[in-house]
């Protein structure tokens, strides 16, 4: 998901569309509430596709046209999980970007998450 984004950022596309999943709409929501895309949609299969349904997303761009999403990576991988409790939740980019993490209270911010007093795993971070 998160390579789909980079690269249809990079191309000034505007919009793009991958595999659904619970956890790609959770973290589209995030974005779309951070500001960093215009909004989301989950796109029921159709007859003669694939069974699974397909989210898209709608990308967001300045008005002269500049990246509203200038970086995005991924933290945590399978090979390597990263954690942190809610004291440690870093800042990204000193507070302009956002972290997203998923916590036993489901995806949120890294603010949020702070806030609400608990830690998780660290999904990416997005600038």
């Amino acid at each position: 998901m998160l390579s789909r984004i980079r690269n249809a950022t990079q191309s000034r596309h505007t919009r793009v569309d991958m595999p659904s999943s619970r956890l790609k709409a959770e973290i589209a929501r995030i974005l779309e509430s951070e500001g960093y895309i215009q909004g989301s949609k989950v796109l029921d299969p159709k007859e003669g596709q694939p069974p699974q349904a397909t989210l898209r997303l709608f990308l967001k761009y300045g008005p002269r046209g500049e990246r509203v999403i200038t970086g995005i990576e991924r933290v945590s991988r399978p090979g390597r999980r990263v954690y942190f409790g809610h004291a440690e939740v870093p800042d990204v980019l000193a507070g302009l970007g956002t972290s997203i993490l998923t916590t036993s209270r489901g995806v949120m911010t890294g603010r949020e998450a702070a806030k609400a007093g608990v830690g998780g795993e660290v999904l990416c971070n997005v600038w």
